[in-house]
């Protein structure tokens, strides 16, 4: 029970055994499904070099199998990168790259104060429970004026196989299990950069529509990403045949194109924020901003 005047904790919607085992299990065959991790990598390393700043010292949290710290590295804007993932088996594939990588979980990451610089993460952080947690534990693990770059899977993603597996169940099964993940919305990301103490916390996000011959090929996509569900024990309940059947009956019937291919949207919500420091830009009044991501950490940089 919490007492009063305490801080609320968050939820514990997510299993974090079974997230680590599910990119433990993805890990031997990622590079075959990392298409997203690619895409998102490449826009990070981009944003990156945006930015007048050269760093010393650079994390890769949740690295999978350490892509985006290879990329920073190939950037010429770093020096060094570390990795960590949650998965023994992703910062094995990480370390066998030639990066310096160990298992960490994301969620409660050990990190000593000032020491990084810079640090990016992609397609990982919205499988923490403690989101504001963890962000704050990356600020104070950052040199005064270090670069926080992150990206994680927001609320419109997945929006077509949400509805269609909501509205079978809920006709054969009368209600409807938890069965994809809750995500954060654009106005949530930013709120939580700027309760962890970032500066000049700004966000923005991306749509991408990816097209499949049949849904269940989106399935396994998620599997090989190791995206699949990682709720606590006691929420989950197996997922009838019949269900599922007819889910990819109604993704048929809503979401294919005019060639028989169905959409599949994922949004990714991009953060950016720098460890306080004197000297720092001040932020705008609240909803005050009119310049992107990218503009905001270039300019930053140039300060």
């Amino acid at each position: 029970m919490t007492a009063p005047g305490s801080p609320q904790q968050p939820p514990r919607l997510f299993d974090r055994v079974r997230v680590a085992r599910n990119r433990d299990r993805a890990a031997a065959t990622y590079e075959d499904y990392a298409f997203l991790k690619d895409r998102v990598s490449s826009d990070l390393v981009e944003r990156l070099q945006d930015t007048a700043h050269t760093f010393e010292q650079g994390l890769d949290l949740g690295c999978h199998d350490g892509r985006l710290a290879r990329a920073a590295l190939g950037s010429g804007r770093v020096a060094a990168m570390e990795a960590g993932d949650a998965s023994a088996g992703m910062a094995a594939a990480a370390r066998a790259s030639g990066l310096d990588a160990r298992q960490m979980d994301e969620e409660t990451p050990e990190l000593p104060a000032g020491r990084y610089d810079l640090v990016l993460s992609a397609l990982s952080l919205h499988w923490v429970n403690d989101l504001p947690g963890t962000l704050v534990r990356v600020r104070q693990a950052m040199k005064p004026d270090g670069l926080f770059l992150g990206a994680l899977f927001g609320a419109g993603t997945l929006a077509e196989l949400r509805e269609c597996l909501m509205e079978a169940e809920t006709e054969i099964s009368g209600g409807a299990a938890p069965r994809l993940s809750p995500l954060p919305g654009l106005r949530d990301m930013a709120a939580l950069m700027q309760r962890a103490g970032f500066a000049l916390p700004v966000a923005d996000r991306d749509s991408v529509v990816v097209r499949y011959q049949d849904p269940m090929r989106l399935l396994e996509d998620l599997k090989g990403m190791g995206e699949r569900a990682a709720f606590q024990p006691e929420m989950i309940r197996p997922l009838p045949r019949r269900v599922l059947e007819r889910a990819m009956a109604l993704y048929h019937e809503r979401h294919a194109d005019p060639d028989g291919r169905v959409r599949a949207s994922f949004e990714i919500v991009h953060v950016s924020g720098w460890a306080p420091a004197p000297g720092q830009p001040q932020p705008l009044k609240p909803g005050s901003a009119t310049v992107s991501l990218a503009e905001a950490v270039k300019r930053s940089g140039q300060a």
